[in-house]
């Protein structure tokens, strides 16, 4: 059993660390690992080349109890979900811990109720900084210093408690050892009153350590709190004298226009008297105007001369100029709020979904094996959005590209790609509707150019197989492209959904060029029970233009796991296979990514006797967190505050557009039953147009060919469907080699003109 670092405990916001032994199992017992307190969480390692990638277990002590056995084991609990047994190799060693523990058990409470209510989980560079102020920084360095004294402060009460609590202790004991004779439980009392003192004098140590501690830092920082006070102050002052200038040459302003505008009055008034008026007022008349003209030393003055009407005619213009040309520019100025139109008020609400009950299995059983793309399905089983509105959800999470497009380093953009590939399954946690299959031709537009800065269009291109094309183009710096085609296999028990296709992110900075493909998503409980959903698979991010690359795994659920639920892990390396960043976290939550600082092999064997990485890395930031779902949202099909806008109305938007189909929109009403009908009616319209299309391409290839060519296979193979897409053009993509469809273009300008003659008529 070796010694923590620090013989006696330390605060809550340093780190605590040493061997102890922990209860595994009946077969195995007690085995050693590695435990770290700190912050208020206990966690620990099986070594500690661990804690820079495995942590196998955390237990937070704000809500823990800590409860003593014996002479040196020790349990902590909160509350049946996790609980550790523990032993110390004696017990002052146990007693360590224990103070320890009790000590950050006490800070971790007082500051729970803080972090609850403040919600602030943005780093400390985006902290906001008061208009004027330039000693910002100086200000957040007063801040953290309070904060720190005010947690000694903390510290130092908590050792007073325990203080008080051994020392009662300790007088009960000797209290005890007074009244008892000399029999044979002397030696036992002798031997509690020593090891009691012993405690007792760890715990004033760490109390001593802590007002050292609080002292030193009172020290350090008294000359710099004076500073920042006095450079406040000082910055006050100047604020002040800038304001009075301010209202001085407002002031100043004001009344040389006034003292314009009496002159001029004053100059027409003597034109219409006669000269001779105009000669004796004109001292007068000449003063004044000088005397306006004096308070407003910018304005450029005009010297007079013996012929009055021309002077003042010189002096009324140079100020009538001044003033007209300061009314336009405070015009432009007030131009852009004036002609700024008050953003669109998006809808926060949709129909709660009726409680309708349909046996799933009823349906489902006669599917196993087939492709689910086949299957005619009822509106009972969807939500009411099509696949390509899903599909335009991955921008729920656009900021993240926004972000990447500003990064000046390509393994760092890396990173936000990465998460920004995660983010995208964040909305399926709880979705387990099915989105409407599109009709070919159907096609969905998200403008938030004017939020947001980007232009989202889809396109159902294919319809057996089934494939919708997907382009974004953003003002911020990053264009993001996809083809999507999506397979589905019904197993029994569950049902696996494979995205098929790749998507492309392109950063005008830099000309970065990113692809990655999705992971599998599975339905559990088809049969019985609560449909849950899974995502599990691999990602590569590939960087083409540099190289770099980012493995991502999304562990599939395992009830003997003793992993987090929904886990995803990566690591960022360059075009040599150098590590330089690591991210961790779920998709259903958050993802963090740390820079890596050195890299070993070590650690236990790793599955087919791989030894693994062990990556030491600096402190993990969070690169994204899911949104939290509306207010009422487990009756609106779960959706993000996103998904409720796919579907509102909108002008102006083609023919052909999601928001226009009339099922999908029957079932966003709670009218089900009309909506399958509805539903029944356009599938069957597809089916028409498509064997039309089918009639059409065998009567041109009869009229082009004659009775030789026929025995041609080549010309016996020919498709028989002739179908285009209207806005996206087949083509090799260049990177990855497939077959895609590219954006060709016209479909915004078509938009502002309102022209949609080429659209077919497919609802």
């Amino acid at each position: 059993m070796s010694e923590p670092k620090t013989p006696t405990p330390t605060p809550a916001g340093d780190t605590y660390k040493g061997w102890v032994f922990k209860w595994t199992n009946y077969i195995k017992g007690y085995q050693r690992r590695w435990f770290v307190l700190s912050n208020g969480l206990l966690s620990y390692y099986r070594t500690q080349a661990e804690m820079g990638h495995t942590c196998r277990g955390t237990i937070n002590l704000a809500t823990a109890t800590i409860t003593v056995d014996d002479a040196c084991n020790f349990v902590i609990s909160n509350g049946g979900a996790q609980t550790y047994h523990l032993k110390a190799s004696c017990e002052v060693e146990r007693q360590r811990w224990i103070t320890a523990l009790e000590l950050a058990k006490a800070k971790a409470a007082r500051m729970q109720p803080e972090s609850d209510d403040s919600g602030d989980d943005f780093p400390p560079s985006s902290a906001p900084v008061a208009p004027g102020q330039g000693g910002g920084s100086q200000n957040s360095e007063v801040q953290s210093a309070l904060r720190t004294l005010g947690s000694k402060v903390e510290d130092l009460s908590t050792c007073n408690d325990l203080i008080s609590k051994h020392g009662s202790a300790l007088q009960r004991s000797l209290s005890e050892l007074d009244s008892l004779r000399l029999t044979g439980e002397a030696g036992d009392k002798i031997r509690q009153v020593t090891e009691r003192a012993t405690l007792f004098r760890i715990t004033s140590n760490a109390m001593i350590n802590a007002c050292r501690d609080f002292l030193a830092l009172a020290q350090a920082h008294s000359k710099r709190w004076q500073k920042a006070l006095q450079a406040e102050r000082e910055q006050r002052v100047r604020l002040e004298e800038t304001l009075e200038q301010l209202a001085k040459q407002h002031n100043h302003l004001e009344r040389a226009f006034r003292g314009a505008a009496q002159a001029n009055a004053t100059a027409d008034n003597k034109s219409a008297a006669g000269p001779g008026k105009g000669e004796a007022s004109d001292e007068d008349d000449d003063n004044e105007f000088f005397d306006a003209m004096e308070e407003a030393p910018e304005f450029i003055t005009v010297p007079a001369d013996p012929q009055f009407h021309n002077s003042l005619y010189a002096k009324v213009t140079v100020i009538s100029s001044f003033k007209l040309n300061e009314e336009p520019l405070a015009m432009n100025q007030e131009s852009p709020s004036q002609e700024l139109v008050p953003l669109k008020t998006r809808r926060t609400r949709i129909p709660d979904k009726p409680n309708y009950s349909l046996n799933l299995w009823s349906i489902m059983k006669n599917c196993i094996g087939k492709e689910l793309s086949k299957i005619p399905m009822p509106v009972n089983f969807n939500e009411p959005i099509s696949m390509l509105q899903r599909l335009s959800e991955d921008l729920e999470y656009h900021e993240l590209l926004d972000k990447a497009a500003k990064c000046q380093s390509s393994l760092e953009q890396m990173c936000y790609v990465a998460a920004f590939s995660v983010s995208s399954y964040s909305t399926t946690v709880y979705r387990t509707g099915k989105p409407f299959n599109p009709l070919l031709g159907e096609t969905f537009e998200l403008d938030r150019r004017r939020e947001s800065g980007y232009r989202s269009l889809c396109e159902q291109v294919s319809h057996h197989p089934p494939a919708a094309a997907h382009h974004v183009i953003s003002d911020r710096g990053w264009t993001l492209r996809q083809e999507i085609t999506v397979a589905s296999k019904f197993r029994g028990k569950y049902l696996s959904i494979m995205p098929l296709g790749t998507i492309h992110a392109i950063f005008e900075k830099g000309n970065n060029h990113y692809t990655w493909k999705k992971v599998t998503t599975t339905v559990h409980n088809i049969i019985v029970g609560k449909l849950w959903i899974d995502q599990s698979g691999e990602i590569d991010v590939v960087n083409h233009t540099t190289g770099d690359r980012c493995h991502l795994k999304f562990a599939p659920y395992s009830y003997f796991s003793r992993d987090v639920a929904r886990k995803v892990t990566g690591v960022v390396m360059d075009k040599d296979g150098k590590a330089h960043y690591v991210l961790s976290g779920t998709w259903d939550e958050k993802m963090e990514f740390s820079r890596v600082m050195q890299s070993s092999r070590g650690g236990e064997n790793g599955t087919e006797g791989k030894q693994k990485t062990v990556y030491q890395t600096l402190k993990a930031r969070e690169v994204w967190r899911r949104n939290p779902l509306p207010d009422g949202a487990e009756t609106m099909y779960y959706f993000t505050a996103l998904a409720l806008t796919l579907n509102e109305p909108e002008e102006g938007v083609a023919p052909t557009d999601s928001r226009r189909r009339p099922d999908q929109r029957l079932m966003e009403d709670g009218r089900w039953d009309e909506a399958n009908a509805e539903k029944q009616r356009l599938e069957e319209k597809q089916r028409s147009a498509r064997r039309e299309r089918e009639r059409e391409a065998a009567s041109q290839r009869t009229s082009t060919v004659d009775e030789d060519s026929l025995t041609d296979p080549s010309l016996k193979s020919a498709p028989h469907d002739t179908y285009q897409a209207l806005w996206f053009e087949p083509c090799d993509d260049r990177i990855t080699g497939e077959q895609v469809h590219i954006y060709k273009g016209g479909y915004w300008e078509a938009k502002d003109r309102g022209s949609w003659e080429g659209c077919p008529d497919i609802f």
